[in-house]
């Protein structure tokens, strides 16, 4: 079949039109060609037109993310390059409306996009030479902001005008008024009303006063050169003329004009807007990985957090005042983090001492990095041994040299803070005095696997291959997180239940829908069961025991918080490069940290009551200042009872002793002491047993005491002193012990 083409068609059916004689089909060709040319240009042109329809659209610009505290304290907003928070017109005084009105687009009510005495008044001043002033009409400004790209060209000014005009079709006044407030720059990041209140007044749109919105609504037109804080004398004269012309247009009367005025306004600070920076990062990480970037920029999330900004605050304070008089034991940095250890909220999260910091990497979160946790991690370790009752509270360990031999590798032998040994040690003054030997024997008990697993159990999550580690483990050679601490810790606080930390209680969309909550109370109600009440009873009242750490600590350490059970256990590293404190109450958990983010070591005499001990006193003290803390409460499955204080076993009417009382989950209170009187072959220059060959030549028997524990039997407590510059050489156990 012939094809028949569009203009041939439309040429056949335009002949049979009777036409005047003048009409060639030429010229007829010509007409159809012009009119298609047209039709094709305006469809090229027009495609590509925005639909003023999104304008009113949820979604339909850009919308920061608001980070608030628990009571509800903006702590950041995240956007990308536009900070924006939408505001309901009716929702702002009148008098913001009214000055935008004034200086912007006075007859804004009185035409339909376009002001033509404006756009004459423009003309002419251009063409005379006179100051350039513009004529654009609020809906103009809207769809140049909203709708199209910044360049001035021939074709955008047809598409403003195409645009303008629709608006007006499609929106009320109001609307139009409400999406430019919305929609304007005011200098910087600023976008919109209420964005502006707060960069510039730290406070709501709908609190403004008329000389606050005067003077805001005169930026629009050349932020930075209006900007009240960069040219102050500049945004001054701004904010005059449109006060002089709220008075012309008859707004506000003379009077108020002249009280805004003179009106001395007080600007929000500009050098930061951000509060609780690490824990606003750690938010904002989590939102990330939730909702991704684009819609956490842009999406206009509202973001209720379990941060206490006030309890923040001090903390921060307090960390950062203690450090002034720690750079004496070089010491640069600190980091503190504050839970509630029944339900998980992190209520503090300080990674350290200052954020904006360059010289000590202020902006690195010690909270959520690897470190070494010294002697806090003993608790772990301790708890292990309880809940499978291999020790308990008074269960006696040997505190003499030893050393442990290692498949490959050179022998463990373990010493003491103070390089002392001290005989008999019951557990219970072993872990509250930190001694190092009863705890490398505790976990030698244990099996390192066996530690490994129920640290991972507890909350430790970094520690992944047991081959890494060794012995030293217990002493904090294995690195950890403080957030995992936290977790690990507050398991003895929360009677043996785990409960993961959350530091995010409620997430909203900008129309108020919640897309995620968690419910504070749902925290221990679903934790995970991962230690017996028992257990974390007794580690909780050993580190609250404050007789138990006094041979270490003294009487009257800062580990004692006036009037308050708390729990508390220190820890430093054989480096010196962290030293840590850690303690709780059933609803309340603080970890301290000081140290150098280098790992540089501290002075020799940093210790857990020298550095990290006294932030934690001070913050725990303010933060328990209106709480009672009732002593721990003991569980059916605890009983007590009185121990010899050298063996730790029950009292023998045969061979009488001197007792302390003690707590024991049932069954477990040990009966068979492991001292006893036996003849032994002393060496007569030592007065000990040979500890060599040679000394087996000069020997002699004797009747003494002596004392076996699980890796030593008969040693002998109480011979006479070694002679001086005798050094009395370990006991050396077996790797397949």
């Amino acid at each position: 079949m012939k094809q028949i083409s569009f203009l041939s068609l439309l040429q056949s059916k335009l002949q049979k039109k009777t036409l005047p004689p003048k009409y060639s089909n030429q010229t007829i060709g010509i007409v159809i060609l012009f009119t298609i040319a047209i039709i094709i240009g305006l469809f090229f042109f027009l495609k590509d037109l925005p639909s003023p329809a999104n304008l009113g659209k949820p979604n339909s610009y850009p919308i920061s993310t608001k980070i608030l505290d628990r009571n509800g304290e903006l702590l950041y907003e995240i956007y990308d390059d536009q900070n924006r928070t939408p505001i309901k017109i009716a929702d702002l005084p009148e008098y913001v409306k009214e000055a935008t009105i004034s200086i912007e687009d006075k007859n804004f009510f009185k035409h339909h996009g376009f002001d033509t005495g404006g756009i004459l008044r423009a003309a002419w001043k251009t063409l005379t030479g006179q100051r350039l002033e513009g004529g654009s009409t609020i809906t103009q400004q809207l769809v140049k902001v909203a709708l199209l790209t910044p360049e001035r060209t021939i074709s955008r000014k047809i598409k403003e005008a195409i645009l303008t005009v629709a608006t007006e079709v499609l929106y009320s006044k109001n609307q139009i008024l409400e999406m430019y407030l919305n929609h304007i720059p005011y200098g910087g990041t600023a976008y919109g009303i209420e964005a502006a209140a707060h960069r510039f007044f730290n406070k709501d749109a709908k609190d403004l006063t008329i000389a606050e919105a005067s003077l805001l609504a005169g930026l629009p037109q050349a932020p930075s050169k209006y900007s009240p804080l960069a040219n102050p004398d500049s945004a001054k004269s701004r904010q005059s003329l449109v006060l002089d012309r709220m008075v012309q247009d008859k707004y506000i009367t003379d009077e108020q004009a002249k009280t805004a005025s003179s009106e001395e306004l007080k600007f929000a600070d500009s050098g930061t807007d951000i509060r609780a920076p690490h824990f606003v990062m750690y938010v904002r990480q989590l939102l990330e990985e939730t909702y991704g970037i684009q819609r956490l920029e842009q999406g206009g999330l509202r973001v209720t957090t379990t941060l206490d900004l006030k309890l923040q605050d001090v903390a921060q304070a307090t960390l950062s005042a203690e450090l002034v008089s720690l750079k004496k034991l070089k010491i640069s940095n600190g980091a503190g983090l504050i839970t509630n250890p029944g339900t998980g909220e992190i209520l503090t999260m300080i990674g350290s001492k200052d954020y904006f910091s360059t010289d000590i990497d202020g902006k690195v979160n010690v909270t959520t990095r690897l470190r070494q946790p010294g002697s806090s991690i003993k608790p772990l370790n301790y708890a292990l041994g309880l809940e499978t009752k291999v020790i308990t509270p008074s269960t006696m360990l040997l505190d003499t040299p030893i050393c442990f031999d290692q498949i490959n590798q050179a022998d463990y032998c373990p010493k003491n803070y103070d390089n002392t040994f001290r005989g008999l040690t019951q557990i219970r003054f072993a872990l509250g005095n930190s001694y190092n030997i009863a705890a490398v024997k505790v976990l030698a008990l244990n099996s390192l696997e066996g530690f490994i697993s129920f640290g991972r159990k507890m909350g430790i999550t970094t520690w992944n291959d047991p081959s890494r580690y060794g012995l030293s483990i217990t002493l904090g050679g294995g690195e950890v997180m403080m957030t995992d601490m936290a977790t690990s810790f507050g398991v003895f606080a929360n009677q043996g239940i785990k409960v993961p930390l959350h530091a995010i209680l409620k997430v909203q969309d900008n129309m108020g829908n919640t897309l995620e909550e968690y419910n504070p109370e749902d925290g221990k109600r679903n934790g995970e069961k991962v230690l017996s009440e028992e257990t974390s009873f007794l580690i909780s009242h050993i580190l609250s025991d404050n007789n138990a750490r006094s041979a270490a600590f003294g009487t009257n350490s800062v580990l004692n918080v006036p009037g308050k059970t708390v729990s508390v256990k220190t820890g430093t590293t054989n480096n010196l490069r962290d030293n840590w404190t850690i303690g709780y109450t059933p609803n309340l958990l603080i970890a301290t940290w000081v140290g150098n983010n280098d790992s540089s070591p501290m002075s020799y005499v940093a210790s857990g009551v020298t550095g990290a001990s006294p932030i934690w006193q001070k913050i725990m003290k303010y933060a328990l200042r209106d709480v009672k803390t009732p002593g721990l409460e003991k569980p059916d499955g605890i009983e007590g009872a009185s121990v010899c204080s050298n063996s730790g076993t029950l009292p023998n009417p045969d061979s009488p002793c001197e007792t302390r009382y003690e707590y024991f989950i049932k069954g477990t209170v040990p009966t068979q002491s492991g001292i006893s009187k036996r003849e032994l072959f002393v060496n007569k220059t030592t007065h000990h047993p040979p500890n060599n060959e040679s000394e087996f030549t000069d020997v002699e028997p004797r009747e003494q005491t002596v004392a076996s524990d699980p890796f030593i039997k008969d040693y002998c407590i109480d011979c006479e002193p070694y002679p001086e510059g005798y050094q009395e050489p370990p006991i050396t156990i077996p790797a397949t012990q």
